[in-house]
């Protein structure tokens, strides 16, 4: 990258620090599930060399060196002010398996050795082409033969629009001094347009679907999205060309269920079908220009694995994976074991309507277990006490099940059990990283997330704010609650019982024990709580 455009982009992320945490849908063994789903086997992720590009302050990395000590991880970004904010949340959580570097991706050679996984979300797009070229370089040259690289990027058509909106942003937010003016600015010059522009323009449709966008979105993401020095969307089959000549190839989107023709009806189903002739790189252009996408999530591998990938799924795969779900019947009764067709909200906000009794009883054996992951052997098992019927007969309806359940991403899979505690023991875990997550302190601000077993981003309650430091196995919910009595008697903390603030220290210890055992449950659910 030229040195001023190196220095340029430095000093952008040095002022505007990019959100540092996790990405659910680039977690490793979100990755090795996605990969044995199309038939093809990676490196497990307990013992996996990962490497992120473009890593921030490592709030997407660390997560996966806490879940797993013996793997090894190394992040690497162009600024020094995020890098030097990760290396104190590394030092915080004791992780001599990771390590951020400030370093300039186009400089990455053959003596950073090979990777198992390699991430680079939220960069692709970012940057200047030579810098384009060395990531993809990088997902080739310093791959594991039988690895997985993620990239994601801002994709056309979706981004056409969108780049009327950041060119207007940029005519008049560009020349102001700093970020925050030059947001304010450039929010200006969309109001004006939005009042000024003819009602039968383009420009006035492009506002009526960019403006909720930007009136929604954090400063910090439209200042990143809409007003950075580079942002260069393309074609997937552009990209998807890139990628061959380094000698990479497609294999699968992040999100696996926009990739089914058929969540997108039958009127495109056999018309696709039959137009694509079996080429899925054909079938995720023609679809990107269906639904007019704006954003990708690309999986690659090595040239020579491209023979292997499956895209029709196979049920000895269904049957190498652990899944686990939420299913909360629409109307907020009980799932009834019977052929009463019933609506559930599952995960996503996806409604799924149950029809038999062996598909209710295996949505009830998922939500009873969540956070938990479940193998295929155990939810048949399950299944099969739960109706008493003949294992046979529940076998293939708990396959067809599961099949449509990952074909519209209503549940969630692994290659492995999630390392979730299942009940609430005596003395309650939460991994050091959490533990020490910054924000925590109730005097950090208002709100406080972190990251959970499943690679998730949890909001937590001012009472999950004061359990979790302490939750390090050796506190008994007696001593958590004394914790908490001390917190409310300092004001940090406060329980209202009938409308009113405790202030007898008796009743305020009776009241902390019952909220000790709220809060773990919550914490568990929550998928915090570790065995």
């Amino acid at each position: 990258m030229p040195d001023s455009l190196t220095s340029t982009l430095t000093s952008y992320y040095d002022a505007v620090p990019y959100e540092s945490h996790p990405f659910p849908q680039t977690a490793v063994e979100h990755l090795e599930a996605i990969a044995f789903l199309f038939g093809l086997r990676t490196p497990a992720p307990a013992r996996a060399r990962v490497l992120e590009l473009g890593c921030a302050a490592g709030g997407n990395l660390i997560p996966f060196a806490a879940r797993h000590p013996e793997a090894s991880a190394l992040g690497l970004d162009l600024s020094k002010v995020q890098v030097e904010q990760g290396a104190r949340a590394i030092s915080r959580a004791s992780l001599p398996n990771m390590e951020l570097r400030v370093f300039d991706l186009a400089e990455v050679d053959a003596s950073f050795g090979q990777f198992d996984y390699i991430v680079c979300h939220g960069v692709y797009s970012w940057v200047p082409g030579p810098v384009q070229d060395a990531i993809l370089h990088i997902c080739s040259e310093n791959l594991a033969p039988d690895g997985v690289a993620y990239v994601s990027y801002n994709v056309y058509p979706g981004w056409k629009a969108r780049e009327i909106v950041r060119d207007a942003m940029i005519l008049r937010g560009g020349p102001r001094d700093t970020p925050q003016e030059q947001l304010s600015y450039a929010r200006g010059m969309l109001e004006f347009l939005e009042q000024s522009a003819r009602s039968d323009s383009v420009l006035k449709k492009t506002l009526e679907e960019t403006m909720p966008i930007v009136r929604s979105a954090s400063s910090y993401y439209l200042l990143h999205e809409f007003l950075e020095p580079c942002n260069a969307p393309c074609y997937f089959k552009e990209f998807a060309a890139r990628a061959e000549a380094n000698g990479l190839t497609y294999l699968a989107d992040a999100e696996p269920s926009t990739m089914f023709v058929q969540n997108y009806g039958e009127k495109v189903r056999e018309p696709l079908l039959r137009e694509c002739g079996g080429s899925q790189v054909l079938m995720e252009q023609y679809l990107d220009f269906l639904v007019n996408r704006t954003f990708r999530q690309t999986l690659l591998v090595k040239q020579g694995r491209g023979g292997d990938i499956r895209y029709r799924l196979d049920h000895d795969r269904i049957r190498g994976l652990e899944f686990a779900g939420v299913f909360a019947a629409a109307d907020g009764g009980a799932l009834t074991l019977d052929t009463r067709e019933q609506p559930c909200r599952a995960l996503r906000n996806l409604t799924v309507t149950l029809r038999l009794p062996v598909h209710k009883a295996l949505a009830q054996v998922l939500d009873s277990r969540y956070p938990a992951s479940t193998s295929f052997e155990a939810l048949v098992a399950a299944v099969v006490s739960v109706t008493g019927e003949a294992r046979t007969s529940v076998e293939p309806h708990v396959l067809s099940m599961l099949e449509e359940l990952l074909i519209l991403g209503a549940v969630r899979m692994r290659r492995g059990p999630v390392q979730v505690a299942t009940e609430i023991s005596a003395c309650p875990r939460a991994l050091q990283s959490v533990r020490t997550a910054s924000g925590l302190a109730l005097s950090a601000g208002n709100s406080a997330s972190v990251c959970n077993q499943w690679h998730d981003s949890v909001e937590l309650t001012a009472l999950e704010r004061c359990l979790l430091p302490l939750l390090d196995g050796a506190h008994s919910h007696e001593m958590l609650a004394d914790h908490l009595v001390g917190e409310v008697l300092a004001d940090r903390l406060r329980f209202v019982q009938n409308d009113k603030p405790l202030t007898e220290t008796s009743a305020i210890k009776e009241l902390a024990l019952k909220h000790v055992a709220l809060g773990l449950n919550d914490l568990r659910r929550k998928a915090l709580l570790v065995a």
